[in-house]
């Protein structure tokens, strides 16, 4: 049954997730954290960031990812095929009729509607990451600091997402092992 749901979960996503990755994103949330309970919401956005810090389609990275975590090799492979196999039919099929009816008024209109529909699904989805992280040990003013800056640094400076995900990871971890260390010196001066 765990397989089914994997594959289920997966190839929704690959059959709804248009506009790319960005748009598969908040799909699979729906499936892996509401729908399924695999995982809470703070795990889905650690693997959404790792999975942005590595190279190829987030997408097939959280399949891969999730469907080994929930059902092993099997799972994986079952997850990657349920997320591709309906994007590549979907792909022919689609580019068949598009090309066939390019020219036309609805086919246009309805390429344009896409956009604001993936832009509302990742609206959402930001809209919930930064409430969490308002709601958390980072507060409010250090979120609002993370998401200028982040905005900062991608839109104008163009800086590529995934240094700016390693810069914080890399920056959180030190910042841990500081706070480590004075712990460990405080005790050693209190001895």
């Amino acid at each position: 049954m765990k397989q089914l749901d994997i594959f289920l979960a997966f190839f929704r996503v690959g059959m709804l997730g248009y506009g790319g990755g960005p748009s598969a994103i908040p799909l699979v949330h729906k499936e892996v954290v509401d729908k399924y309970k695999w995982m809470d919401s703070d795990e889905f956005g650690d693997i959404v960031a790792l999975g942005n810090a590595l190279p190829g389609p987030i997408a097939t990275k959280l399949a891969g990812y999730i469907g080994y975590r929930v059902g092993g090799m099997i799972g994986m492979l079952n997850a990657l095929v349920a997320s591709t196999v309906p994007t590549i039919i979907l792909m022919i099929l689609l580019l068949n009729v598009l090309n066939a009816y390019k020219d036309q008024p609805w086919v246009k209109g309805m390429a344009a509607a896409v956009i604001p529909v993936v832009a509302a699904m990742l609206a959402a989805l930001t809209w919930e990451y930064i409430k969490k992280s308002w709601e958390s040990t980072l507060g409010w003013v250090w979120t609002l600091l993370f998401v200028i800056g982040s905005l900062i640094l991608m839109e104008f400076i163009n800086i590529h997402p995934a240094i700016i995900i390693f810069a914080s990871l890399l920056g959180a971890l030190l910042k841990k092992d500081s706070r480590s260390s004075d712990k460990g010196n405080k005790e050693k001066s209190s001895i």
